[in-house]
């Protein structure tokens, strides 16, 4: 099936500077995609580039098979949700959302018919005689947001939308963008955000760019939400997706079998994973991960002093100084549901064999033998 949104090595330089490399990338018919990663790897150039607001320096777009690559966005097929909103303030709620179409000189009734299910679907009906300096940050996005569904697109960009709006407002707007994009059926949306629980809550896929310097950013992995959390591809994404990020431990392999890694670790303690070596010769250098959740306080073969202890009421963050470690190195976190000790209290912790990554040298993730 051909995809509703195709990227074929996407490339974008800026002053003979790449700011976008070799992007290849399908978004199917009804998906959710997000964009993320860090600061100035790219996201919101990549959408500019899908919307047609930017001019791309190589490469192919294809929305429903039809290359649109230079064509400007109103012969797209698609609507865009800004991160500022940028409605009319001289115009009424109805009037926004309303422009677009009656610009495009459709029917008064079919405009009518539009714009009142777009309200109904954003529970906008009491607000569209209001001008957005009467609406809520949250309002005028849904306004915003209406104004993009009447025009019934093939495909739907957002530009960080709620990143304007305080924390509960933000949560309330995630869930009836959730409900909305279910009832928008085939449509498709690619989204880009800041916010790992944007990203984790809201996406079918992630699409993780991270920067690059020769080569300008690149796609680091894209996958579903948990594949990137439970099985990512290199320690870029490993260390990118989780909050908090991914436990790391530099160390060297002393041990292998079909199934499993040995490594030794700083301060001599020995750590095993349940990996596929492939090609690993003992000796070589491979870094250790896991995440929080998963280090076991109180039972185990290591031992490690408190540093730091965050009590956040549903659970409580350890911050552990293995013995003989590396005092230059970030302290071991363990996310636990009590606290099994105070501050300067020395533990004894497990790293189960079927929660640790294995990373090469040249940073790529070892097949986790339970995956």
């Amino acid at each position: 099936m051909t995809p509703r949104l195709e990227l074929r090595d996407l490339r974008k330089d800026f002053n003979g500077r790449p700011v976008l490399s070799g992007i290849d990338l399908g978004v199917a018919a009804g998906e959710f995609c997000v964009f993320i990663g860090p600061s100035g790897c790219g996201k919101s150039t990549l959408l500019r580039l899908i919307a047609g607001l930017d001019e791309v320096s190589g490469g192919e777009i294809r929305i429903d098979g039809r290359v649109v690559t230079h064509l400007p966005p109103a012969e797209r097929d698609l609507a865009m949700v800004f991160q500022g909103y940028a409605l009319y303030p001289h115009m009424t709620a109805l009037e926004n959302m309303a422009f677009g179409l009656r610009y495009r000189k459709l029917p008064a009734d079919e405009i009518e018919r539009r714009v009142a299910e777009a309200s109904r679907m954003l529970r906008l009906e009491p607000l569209l005689q209001r001008k957005p300096r009467e609406l809520s940050g949250g309002q005028r996005q849904r306004v915003a947001i209406g104004r993009a569904i009447v025009r019934q697109p093939r495909l739907f960009l957002f530009d960080e939308p709620l990143s304007n709006l305080d924390a509960a407002l933000r949560v309330n707007t995630r869930i009836e963008l959730a409900r909305l994009h279910r009832e928008l059926g085939t449509a498709s949306t690619v989204y880009v955000t800041h916010d790992q629980v944007e990203a984790m809550t809201l996406a079918d896929t992630i699409v993780l760019l991270r920067p690059g310097a020769e080569r300008g950013p690149s796609i680091a992995q894209v996958g579903p939400p948990l594949a990137l959390y439970h099985r990512p591809a290199n320690l870029f994404v490993a260390g990118f997706i989780g909050s908090p990020a991914m436990n790391f431990l530099s160390g060297e392999v002393s041990g292998l079998s079909e199934a499993a890694v040995t490594a030794r670790v700083a301060g001599g303690a020995c750590w095993t994973a349940r990996v596929q070596p492939q090609g690993l010769a003992p000796g070589a250098p491979v870094t250790l991960g896991i995440r929080p959740e998963h280090v076991r306080m109180g039972t185990g073969p290591g031992r490690a002093r408190v540093v730091h202890v965050e009590q956040l009421g549903e659970l409580c963050q350890l911050y552990l100084r293995p013995e003989g470690g590396d005092d230059a190195a970030p302290p071991l976190l363990a996310k636990v549901a009590v606290a099994p000790a105070a501050l300067g209290d020395a533990l004894a912790f497990d790293l189960p064999a079927e929660a640790l990554h294995c990373f090469t040298a040249d940073s790529q993730a070892l097949p986790r033998v339970l995956d």
